[in-house]
């Protein structure tokens, strides 16, 4: 993966090349993951002047670099103190390789911490890196689209086993404790995002936060978790009946759920806008008399983060481009009643290729429980 992370800094250096900086101070720390492999809590990375980079980090207790392995083309620079912040070392750094200007992610640093960069080198011109490097992370090679796919494998296990056990008289909180605890077991790094779990009248609720509300007979329960592996995050979002047939209004919420979800999965294509997505799972909604439940967006792009770019929404500007993943997850939730998510996990493919990869395969069947 050294040669991978090396051409992703390369491409980083060009970018900055052609705005007139010659060196980069990157801070964001899942940025810093993608162009090294490794991020120890609060660690920096500067890229250029010249043809050698150095992340700077503060040392970790047990003494290595707590995520990855630092690239043989990486020099490391190991602050001695707590005290010390990486970023104004790194730009100290740039300044004494006699750097003019220096682009940094003006977006993650604090006010506070900006001064301090600018302080620490005070002939070098600061300009914005902006997104440079989240646009180099929207598309995914081959190697990140195999560690989503695991991550999907192992959410959805997790998820098909919790379904096999028993379930009423369960708090929301003890079945998002378990299935945080499968992901874990099944070889996940961790959860990809707190674990959503939404009973009776908290059903179908985007975010939900676990209550003590216990599982009853006759509820719509409604699941979304993630998996983390080797930094690379994906989630799944499913909708069941517990104990008993659906009733009517069950069955028609979640018909109409299931074709806006199923609409906005097969608007995905390369080329495809990304308000067109949205709009076709949202017109759907809009048709049963449920649009503006849907919220603000249908879906958002996945990787080392949750809530990555491309956003779904109607506002998002931007068409999709193949090896995208993206989310599609639309919802109806009915104050007090409850309601319907599904949420799925895909990688943007070409129809010559089948289609949008559905990588989260968990059954989007209304079961009853």
């Amino acid at each position: 993966m050294s040669e991978v992370h090396a051409a992703r800094r390369e491409r980083l250096r060009d970018r900055c090349a052609a705005a007139g900086s010659a060196a980069a101070l990157v801070s964001r720390p899942a940025n810093v993951r993608y162009l090294t492999g490794c991020a120890p809590p609060g660690t920096v990375l500067l890229v250029g002047p010249g043809p050698e980079d150095v992340l700077v980090h503060h040392r970790h207790p047990s003494g290595d670099l707590a995520e990855g392995r630092l690239p043989d083309d990486v020099r490391g620079v190991v602050l001695s103190g707590p005290e010390g912040d990486p970023a104004v070392t790194a730009a100290a750094l740039a300044a004494d390789r006699k750097a003019e200007a220096l682009a940094v992610e003006e977006h993650h640093l604090t006010v506070a911490r900006h001064r301090a960069v600018g302080g620490a080198a005070p002939g070098v011109r600061l300009s914005d890196l902006g997104s440079a490097v989240e646009q180099l992370r929207l598309v995914k090679d081959e190697q990140e689209i195999s560690a989503l796919r695991i991550a999907a494998e192992i959410a959805d296990q997790a998820l098909s086993e919790l379904l096999e056990s028993i379930l009423v008289g369960r708090t929301e909180r003890h079945l998002a404790l378990e299935l945080e605890r499968r992901l874990i077991d099944h070889g996940a790094d961790g959860p990809a995002f707190p674990t959503c779990v939404g009973t009776g009248p908290h059903s179908g609720a985007a975010r939900h936060l676990p209550t003590d509300r216990r599982v009853e007979e006759g509820d719509f329960l409604t699941v979304c978790l993630g998996a983390c592996y080797r930094g690379y995050r994906c989630e799944v979002g499913r909708t069941f009946v517990i104990g008993t047939t659906p009733a009517d209004w069950q069955i028609e919420l979640y018909d109409l759920v299931f074709a806006a979800q199923r609409a906005g999965r097969e608007a995905l294509a390369p080329g495809a806008a990304c308000r067109d997505v949205d709009h076709a799972a949202r017109h759907v909604l809009e048709s049963g008399g449920h649009g503006e439940a849907l919220g603000e967006t249908t879906g958002h792009g996945v990787g080392l983060e949750i809530g990555e770019d491309p956003r779904l929404s109607p506002s998002a500007m931007g068409k999709l481009d193949a090896c995208v993943p993206v989310t599609v997850e639309p919802g109806v939730h009915i104050p007090g009643r409850g309601g319907v998510r599904i949420d799925d996990t895909l990688v943007v493919r070409p129809p010559t290729d089948g289609g949008p990869e559905l990588l989260t395969i968990t059954t989007k069947e209304l079961l009853a429980l």
